[in-house]
């Protein structure tokens, strides 16, 4: 799929991104993310439909101020601080802190986090998925335990984002 590389088709095509919506319909994903050279294009099934297409910078990004995560987008409890939003799960399937048994934890409680930070490790049917942050901050408690099952839009990780 994503070595349409031949005949230097571009990835942002209507047509190629309705086959992708096809494939994630008929196999029941609920996200695909493709990287062609410094194009990326990140399809994700949830309440309402989101395409992100993102061009990769070509050196450091400057600083951007943080949006909330597309999934954090529900109300908050009322008991929670207004600087805290949530990394949740975009995705059913097993937990997992570190890449292997042996390796440390991708975050803990205490580290600071960027958009791009890989935080856990998310397996469905048997791919293992990279789950970044997508928002900044500060990581102030991890709500699942490594290897346990997760649910679509399940709050992982409370991430402080006052500075």
């Amino acid at each position: 799929m994503a070595n349409s590389n031949t005949g230097g088709g571009d990835i942002f095509d209507v047509r190629k991104i309705r086959r992708l919506v096809e494939l994630m319909n008929d196999h029941e994903l609920s996200e695909i993310d493709l990287r062609q050279s410094d194009q990326r294009i990140r399809l994700r099934r949830g309440q309402e439909p989101v395409v992100t297409t993102v061009a990769a910078p070509a050196s450091a990004p400057a600083p951007v101020p943080a949006a909330p995560a597309p999934a954090a987008a529900s109300s908050p409890p009322a008991d929670d601080d207004a600087n805290s939003t949530y990394i949740t799960s975009p995705m059913v399937g097993t937990f997992y802190l570190a890449a292997n048994p042996e390796s440390a934890p991708f975050v803990k409680v205490g580290d600071q986090v960027g958009q791009e930070t890989t935080v856990c490790i998310i397996e469905a049917m048997k791919v293992f998925n990279e789950i970044p942050a997508e928002c900044s901050g500060k990581i102030v408690n991890v709500m699942v335990e490594n290897g346990d099952p997760v649910e679509f839009g399940q709050r992982l990780f409370k991430v402080s984002t006052s500075g």
